[in-house]
C-alpha cells in the first residue's frame, strides 16, 4: 500500500527556514538510497532548493540537480519544477498544492505552518485516503 507521509512545520527553525526540512528529508532519501523527486510549486523555488542543498555543511554532500538534464536518471535527488516531465521514482517530496502526480510508494507532503496552506493539506489528505494510500501526519 502506498504511504502518504505529512509532515507539519511547526518548530521554529522549520518556521523560519522550512526549505531546510525539505532538504533534511532529501538527505535522509539519499542515505536510504531512495531515488527521489522534489516536486517545486515554481522554478524559483526549485533554484532556491538547489542552493540550500549545497549548504548543508562542509561534511554533507546530496547528490542533486534541476531535473531536465541527460544525467536524470543517474542523479540521487532530482528537483522538478512544474512543466518538467521525469520518469516515476519510488519517493516523491511534494510541495505543490496538488496531489503528487505519478506512481510512487511513498509521497511526503511539507506543509507550511500558514493557515492556508494547512487547509491545501486537509484537501490532499481526503484525495490520497480515497486513492488508498495510508496516510500519515509528523508534527515537525
Amino acid at each position: 500500500m502506498p504511504r502518504a507521509d505529512f509532515y507539519l512545520i511547526d518548530k521554529p527553525r522549520f518556521r523560519e527556514d522550512p526549505l531546510l526540512l525539505v532538504c533534511e528529508l532529501a538527505k535522509r532519501a539519499v542515505g536510504a538510497q531512495q531515488p527521489t523527486l522534489i516536486l517545486t510549486r515554481d522554478f524559483e523555488q526549485a533554484e532556491a532548493i538547489d542552493e540550500r542543498l549545497w549548504d548543508l555543511g562542509e561534511d554533507v554532500y546530496v547528490p542533486h540537480q534541476l531535473a531536465g538534464d541527460e544525467d536524470d536518471a543517474i542523479c540521487a535527488v532530482l528537483i522538478v519544477p512544474p512543466g518538467v516531465d521525469t520518469p516515476d521514482r519510488p519517493l516523491v517530496i511534494n510541495l505543490r498544492d496538488t496531489c503528487a502526480p505519478g506512481h510512487f510508494d511513498r509521497v511526503l507532503e511539507v506543509v507550511a505552518a500558514d493557515p492556508a496552506e494547512r487547509d491545501g493539506s486537509r484537501v490532499r489528505w481526503t484525495q490520497y485516503k480515497k486513492l488508498g494510500f495510508e496516510v500519515t501526519k509528523h508534527d515537525m
